[in-house]
């Protein structure tokens, strides 16, 4: 750690600070995460070892880049990461409604499937998705993914995993059902709700409980059965005394959304899995290839404006 100097704190987490640095021999601005309870001689825990090593082998500019793994002189672990403006939590926080005009959602949103994709295509499941895991550089308008201390390797057949994944907000039904045997349509589904976040300038789905943001869920997307989700009734967590809910229109949620938006958002929001666009689809979908018209002001917002 004697390379790196830290400037000033920026993020504190379950699992460490997070500090502005800059890398002494190179003059380079760096992110410096110092991870709680962590000491060098006493080994590594294995979710940091599968952050370092998921990331070392990541190699896109919608990823964030780990730079180096150090200790200081009380064995004390630290993660060099690049450094980036802000998350896209903190972005729509400190920027209500002003932040977030179309061609920038579109913008946003293809960068995060890029990266989505990537990582899908190398065998990796990200599942924790969430605004506060997107960094910003606002001068490139890039979008990285960050936090890799939930992901895994995945393969064929699908074996079971923990359900204990995916910040709440933004967790698929299938995993708030009980399942153990997920893919990546978990992480498609996140994005999906980071695309109605964006819209709404608020969470979609903002349950306190599992079973409450459950309900949510179903109140919107409509309370599934074996017609509409074959195997459904057989997940653990499944009651067939939830209250039955039929599909509420998107349009009515949405009013701003064109009909190509509304549709992606549907397929990425689609409570089957196995039905739920896949990340390489979604790169794929009309939405992006519809032209956007300009604003008469890039950074304002007009309500009556079509994504």
């Amino acid at each position: 750690m004697a390379k790196y100097k830290k400037v000033e704190v920026i993020g504190r987490g379950a699992d460490g600070v997070v500090y502005k640095g800059l890398d002494r021999e190179t003059n380079q601005t760096v992110a410096i995460k110092k991870l709680h309870y962590i000491h060098c001689y006493n080994g590594v825990p294995d979710i940091t070892i599968r952050e370092i090593s998921l990331l070392g082998q990541m190699d896109h500019n919608n990823i964030v880049k780990l730079l180096d793994v150090a200790c200081d002189d009380y064995n004390k672990c630290h993660l060099i990461f690049e450094y980036l403006d802000l998350d896209l939590k903190k972005f729509m926080e400190n920027n209500p409604l002003a932040c977030l005009n179309k061609q920038r959602i579109k913008n946003f949103l293809h960068q995060i499937l890029l990266g989505v994709a990537y990582c899908h295509k190398r065998g990796v499941m990200h599942r924790d998705l969430k605004p506060a895991n997107l960094l910003l550089d606002l001068n490139a308008s890039v979008v990285k993914i960050a936090d890799f201390g939930l992901a895994r390797t995945f393969q064929i057949p699908i074996r079971e995993y923990s359900p204990e994944v995916v910040t709440l907000w933004y967790r698929p039904p299938e995993i708030l059902l009980g399942s153990r045997v997920y893919s990546t349509p978990v992480d498609v589904w996140s994005v999906g709700c980071i695309f109605a976040e964006m819209v709404m300038h608020q969470p979609l789905f903002d349950g306190h409980s599992k079973i409450s943001h459950l309900h949510q869920i179903f109140r919107i997307m409509g309370t599934p059965d074996e017609t509409t989700w074959p195997g459904v009734t057989s997940l653990p967590n499944y009651s067939l005394d939830f209250p039955k809910h039929n599909p509420e229109n998107l349009k009515d949620y949405f009013p701003q959304l064109k009909p190509a938006a509304l549709d992606l958002l549907s397929e990425m929001l689609c409570m089957d899995p196995s039905r739920r666009i896949s990340a390489p689809c979604a790169l794929e979908h009309a939405y992006f290839k519809e032209e956007e018209e300009e604003d008469e002001d890039d950074d304002d917002d007009d309500d009556d404006d079509d994504f």
